[in-house]
């Protein structure tokens, strides 16, 4: 999807050096809050531990997370010699997608709906990193959705504000785009880039933010909808603008009390919006059913609560991560197996990660809301951690 950013998200951002990761120290046991050593200083880190530190790792049902592995594992088989990651530890331990090919063939061959075979699986082939960042092991959880938009193929009526496609002269690495405010001042007019209308531009707004939605047409017919480029300004987030305008309490941040002040405020709402200068480009998705999420930055469709966005140079596209968090609405634990499979603009450091929901109601709720602290851990195949050595 290539998201730039949930709502509330870029507020805090974690970055660094990477730098040796300590053993689990002498008689850490299961129970202990943080059962790892996190080592002190500046920058990330990633330490070993075992599986049964895992937070709730025998209570989930690991066998739904195997269709999100697999459908890694498709993408891994399309560029086998390709690096999973950036300049990170993770990264480099990961290796390349061929190396991946034994243990993709072995997820394979696991009987559906068999949590024990999918554990096995995971302890028998895998190793779990702690991550942390500045001597802490928490860090930042968002999530996003894929929202239901009304629109048309046509300005018509109510239907007055586009979303584009990607300009020709939109170049990567040739420098900044128009920004927002020109675009919604008409910089691209008479380009013939306009794909769909929407009758709201606050609708036009978040799915900017979100990087793909579905938009149902005045005749029922629902057209899908994904990030295809960006006009490189930088995200500006403006629930941080608002706070500094004295507008709502940053605790008060969410998807939901930023719309609701855009809704209430109409005069003001398109100068607002506008302070945030990166614009994004859509593309259309042919052939995508409706029970299957939009590609994510990996190029296989999302999986709700399975698939999640993470910065690539610590955490390798396509490998399976452990969150331990809250739910943003009743405060349950969130404590599941997921598979790194998207990017996000403001998702930056080690422990940061935007999780997604899906789409509909239940999903805009939690993934407007979300913004939870919680632990994560990375787990790398057993097999490049030899060559890594």
């Amino acid at each position: 999807m290539r998201r730039l950013a949930a709502a509330l998200a870029a507020l805090a951002l974690l970055a660094g050096c990477t730098q040796p990761a300590p053993r689990l120290p002498a008689g850490a046991a299961p129970s202990d809050p943080i059962p790892w050593a996190v080592p002190q200083g500046p920058g990330p880190a990633m330490t070993p531990v075992r599986f049964e530190h895992l937070p709730g790792w025998k209570l989930d049902h690991v066998a739904t997370a195997v269709p999100a592995f697999l459908a890694s594992c498709a993408q891994f088989r399309s560029a086998p010699a390709q690096r999973l990651g950036g300049s990170g530890e993770a990264a480099f331990r990961a290796g390349t997608a061929a190396q991946w090919k034994n243990l993709c063939d072995s997820a394979r061959t696991l009987p559906p709906n068999d949590d024990n075979a999918a554990r096995a699986f995971f302890e028998a082939n895998f190793q779990p990193f702690g991550l942390s960042a500045d001597g802490s092991s928490t860090g930042l959880f968002t999530g996003y959705y894929e929202p239901e938009i009304k629109g048309s193929r046509t300005a018509t009526g109510r239907f007055q504000y586009p979303i584009y496609r990607r300009p020709s002269d939109l170049l990567p690495g040739r420098g900044t785009y128009f920004s927002r405010a020109q675009i919604e001042n008409g910089a691209l007019k008479r380009k013939n880039l306009e794909m769909l209308y929407l009758a709201d531009p606050i609708d036009a707004f978040f799915l900017h933010i979100q990087g793909a939605g579905r938009v149902v047409l005045p005749d029922g017919r629902v057209v899908r909808v994904s990030y295809d480029g960006q006009n490189g300004q930088s995200y500006v987030p403006i629930g941080r603008i608002l706070v500094d305008r004295g507008e709502m309490k940053l605790e008060d941040v969410s998807m939901q009390s930023i719309r609701a002040w855009l809704v209430a405020h109409p005069k003001e709402a398109k100068g607002v919006m506008n302070q945030n200068p990166s614009y994004v480009f859509f593309r259309e998705l042919a052939g995508v059913t409706a029970d299957a999420g939009p590609p994510g930055s990996l190029g296989v469709p999302l999986t709700p609560m399975r698939s999640v966005a993470v910065d690539k140079s610590f955490i390798p596209l396509g490998a399976p991560v452990w969150v331990d968090t809250q739910d943003p609405l009743d405060g349950t634990k969130l404590q599941r197996l997921m598979m790194a499979q998207d990017l996000g603009g403001a998702i930056k450091g080690p422990v940061r990660t935007d999780i997604f929901f899906g789409w509909g109601r239940d999903a805009e709720e939690r993934a407007g809301r979300m913004r939870q602290q919680g632990t994560e851990f990375v787990l790398l195949p057993k097999a490049t951690q030899t060559a890594a050595q």
